[in-house]
């Protein structure tokens, strides 16, 4: 049969284990929140600037076709 003392130190390892595991869950379920919460963020932003390309596209199309503008080359 095995060592008294061996098995405690097993089982005291085991319940290191257990705990630590029990750690990492709770870590690994805020990061997984935090990930949702960016994914949002993310898609929010890249919604807000569809937006404003849209609303840039717009007013370029009512700009006046044929003015150029000027350039800004030096008097030689």
């Amino acid at each position: 049969m095995a060592d008294p003392k061996h098995i405690d130190l097993i089982a005291e390892r085991v319940e290191r284990l257990l705990l630590r595991h029990e750690e990492l869950q709770r870590t690994n379920a805020l990061l997984m929140e935090q990930v949702a919460s960016l994914k949002a963020e993310r898609d929010s932003i890249k919604s807000r600037l569809n937006a404003a390309r849209s609303r840039i596209d717009a007013l370029l199309d009512r700009l006046p076709v044929g003015t150029e503008t000027p350039s800004h080359k030096d008097s030689e």
